[in-house]
């Protein structure tokens, strides 16, 4: 089963290429935790989706530490792949995750799971995923791993959340949003300019942590051209997954699962949470939830 991981994103508010920040004393990115809770949970193939300018990185790093444990795939993500004028050619920023997926079309072949290559997302939620993708998903039933907002929040600013509405165990919308936490509780700002509103600490949100099947790249490549010809602003705008996954839900050609996790989120959105991750590592590293190494 397919582990695909979004890795090909600049880092911006992080100030770089986060994806390579070792966070253990054996240099370690956050992604080898993921992998190692993948493999946990049964998944026998990663498939990371990079830029060309960092896929040496990728496999003298995460690749060579991880080829003996499960079998490693690289998909290049580039703006150039799309011959199509209506992308310049200057333009440095990814499409987006949703054309992330979509290069991925000739190398991923049965139900799969999407992780970014930045968070933490525990082991829990790579279990119940596994026995979602065996037991549930389906050319008409995808999954959407929902955690509860205030375990997915950092100290130091706002972080940007699909906010899930949950009808009858599926989710039937996702708003996304930048959420921040203030004296009165968590405020979402939905991103389309719709008006604030408070949520819950137990909300459901989406972390792009999607449970999909092949059907899906049909999806993808009918909606990239409306994304092409709609564009604003031709240097920014993004292709999202999230977008096409509501537009597939929203058609009723296929129905959204939400997958309930209880565990905690981790991540750099901003330098200084590095620290905070460091220290929630080390403190499951003297659990016992994780080998002193992992790869050694």
């Amino acid at each position: 089963m397919d582990l695909v991981v979004l890795a090909a994103g600049m880092g911006s508010r992080f100030g770089g290429l986060k994806q390579m920040e070792p966070m253990d004393g054996h240099g370690n990115f956050i992604i080898d935790y993921s992998i190692y809770d993948a493999i946990e949970a049964g998944f026998d193939r990663v498939v990371f989706i990079v830029r060309r300018s960092t896929l040496e990185a990728f496999r003298e790093t995460v690749g060579k530490r991880i080829e003996s444990r499960i079998d490693v795939t690289y998909v290049l993500q580039e703006n150039d792949s799309v011959p199509d004028v209506r992308v310049p050619e200057d333009r440095t920023k990814p499409l987006g995750t949703a054309h992330a997926i979509l290069c991925c079309k000739n190398a991923v072949k049965a139900p799969f799971m999407v992780v970014n290559a930045d968070d933490f997302y525990g082991r829990g939620s790579f279990m119940i995923s596994h026995e979602f993708l065996e037991r549930r998903c389906s050319e008409s039933v995808y999954g959407c791993v929902a955690y509860e907002a205030g375990r997915t929040m950092t100290e130091n600013g706002s972080v940007k959340r699909g906010v899930c509405t949950i009808e009858d165990g599926n989710v039937v919308g996702i708003t996304e949003s930048s959420l921040t936490r203030g004296e009165d509780g968590i405020i979402a700002a939905p991103l389309d300019g719709s008006p604030t509103f408070r949520t819950p600490e137990d909300a459901p949100v989406s972390m792009n942590m999607f449970l999909l099947e092949p059907s899906v790249f049909a999806h993808l490549e009918n909606g990239f051209e409306e994304f092409l010809s709609g564009m604003r602003d031709p240097m920014k705008d993004e292709y999202l997954l999230p977008d096409v996954i509501s537009s597939v839900v929203s058609s009723g050609k296929a129905v959204l699962n939400a997958v309930r996790s209880s565990e905690d989120w981790y991540g750099v959105t901003y330098p200084q949470d590095k620290d905070s991750v460091v220290f929630a590592l080390r403190e499951m590293v003297s659990s016992g939830r994780y080998p002193d190494g992992l790869w050694e």
